[in-house]
């Protein structure tokens, strides 16, 4: 489904118009996707779908397929006229995350391990955790209402595509989510009761992390087994998406 377009003005590029002005996430439920590696996940994804494509000549032949889904070919210049900025990788995507299990579903063997965020507003921070989610074999990402969107492109191109590897969900409740899955909740914090060298993590289980600064909140962290990661020099926590790679290292051993 290849398609060579030449006129910056053609209807079939509207999506792909004025990138950086635009977040496409919550717009007719469309996400923006950059660079090949991340295309290449897309394409893979069992999460998410593959709406279109925009690339050049030179490009096409670099991604080692295509997806079910036109590919819109266009000459360099008219590619950075469109998006309003240089696509110096030379490749975008349209995308949606495709009907997926309810939450309770993904969770419901015998084991499972949950990343829980509560105000992750930061698009590096929260492509790093989605990274890590998708590196250290993790089921789901719940997020709280005050989370920005792993699928905004930023945080998408962070996570090299790992934010559609595992999908993630919403809630308003998070202790109340966590105890109806059955899961047991750790919280990380420079103030933890316990190393985490000291844990061993329950079949069933659920990592939580806040933003860098104002951490979680106390009664959060009192429903929870809270631990923490002993450092020196003075410093007593670590960037959360190192954080994240760590403990859900830990947790997968």
């Amino acid at each position: 489904m290849l398609f060579e377009i030449t006129d910056p003005d053609d209807p079939r590029l509207e999506l792909y118009r004025d990138v950086k002005d635009r977040d496409l996430t919550g717009r007719q439920s469309l996400f923006m996707a950059e660079g090949k590696v991340v295309l290449e996940r897309l394409f893979t994804s069992p999460v998410a779908e593959t709406v279109s494509v925009l690339t050049t000549p030179e490009r096409l032949g670099g991604l080692a397929s295509l997806p079910d889904a036109p590919v819109y070919v266009v000459p360099q210049g008219v590619m950075d006229q469109v998006a309003g900025f240089p696509i110096h990788r030379g490749y975008l995507a349209l995308g949606r995350y495709a009907p997926k299990q309810s939450l309770a579903e993904r969770v419901s063997g015998a084991t499972a391990r949950v990343l829980a965020l509560q105000g992750i507003a930061n698009t590096d921070n929260m492509g790093g955790l989605m990274r890590n989610a998708a590196a250290f074999g993790v089921d789901a990402v719940l997020l709280d209402t005050t989370c920005c969107d792993p699928l905004y492109r930023k945080a998408i191109r962070v996570s090299v595509g790992g934010a559609l590897e595992v999908p993630h969900y919403r809630t308003d409740d998070m202790v109340g989510t966590l105890n109806e899955l059955g899961l047991t909740p750790y919280a990380l914090s420079p103030s933890g009761a316990v190393t985490l060298e000291e844990v061993t993590p329950a079949p069933r289980s659920a990592v939580l992390f806040g933003a860098e600064g104002p951490g979680l909140p106390a009664a959060l962290m009192a429903a929870c087994q809270t631990v923490r990661i002993d450092m020196h020099g003075g410093f007593d926590s670590l960037n959360v998406a190192t954080t994240s790679g760590i403990v859900l290292y830990r947790f997968r051993a």
